[in-house]
């Protein structure tokens, strides 16, 4: 950053200023489902409590159930980091800001400007928590004292899907002599939207890798 551009954050000696992409996930997700659906592709909402539940219904299986795979395929390393934000309405702010931690941030979308965060470990609670969005609220205000006093429009919590490392991979599921075909690729934490259209072309290799070695293979796309 210039001194100019530091100047405005007296409690700050280094900055960096940069332009970039920023989803708004409330309109690129229904986008995406579109383009699915318009290439063929079948939606069907269901609850799988038992992978094998898929054997001899589908070809292979697309593992991208995130927390869900502690319980579908034992996987005990996943863990949640929750994060919670606030959206407010606050249409003078043009530019994002994000501390060095990352745990601080103004993120301003289309409609609303949300204000973050926390990173909790292991906390499954879907509950906002008043005392992290007071904390939130008084962190950004630091940054940009223009938000002081500013509309809370609402509180959202979600959970990080989170392990050591992001599990893209191929695997066989074996049960009585019968196989099930496996992609898995899940365990983005927070950073699903930055990298999920690098992974999803990932895990497409791998399946075509894999279609040769299933017998009677015909194509189906459904989710």
């Amino acid at each position: 950053m210039s001194d100019a551009e530091l100047a405005k954050f007296s409690s700050y000696t280094f900055g960096q200023a940069f332009t970039t992409l920023k989803c708004q996930a409330s309109q690129y997700l229904p986008w995406m489902e579109k383009r699915f659906k318009n290439n063929g592709g079948h939606l069907e909402r269901r609850k799988v409590n038992n992978v094998w539940d898929l054997h001899g219904t589908y070809d292979a299986v697309v593992n991208c159930s995130a927390l869900g795979s502690r319980d579908l395929f034992g996987d005990q390393s996943i863990y949640p980091v929750k994060g919670q934000v606030l959206e407010v309405n606050a249409p003078w702010i043009k530019h994002f800001i994000r501390d060095g931690d990352g745990n601080t941030y103004i993120y301003p979308g289309i409609s609303v400007v949300k204000l973050g965060g926390t990173r909790q470990k292991d906390d499954w609670s879907l509950i906002p928590n008043a005392e992290a969005s007071k904390g939130i609220l008084h962190r950004c205000c630091h940054l940009e004292p223009s938000l002081c006093g500013v509309s809370v429009i609402q509180e959202k919590v979600g959970l990080r899907p989170t392990r050591s490392a992001l599990r893209i991979e191929k695997d066989i599921l074996i049960k009585n002599g019968q196989q099930l075909p496996v992609i898995h690729n899940y365990g983005h934490g927070g950073g699903g939207f930055s990298i999920h259209w690098g992974t999803a072309k990932k895990a497409s290799k791998l399946l075509q890798e894999l279609i040769p070695k299933i017998h009677n293979v015909y194509t189906k796309s459904r989710l």
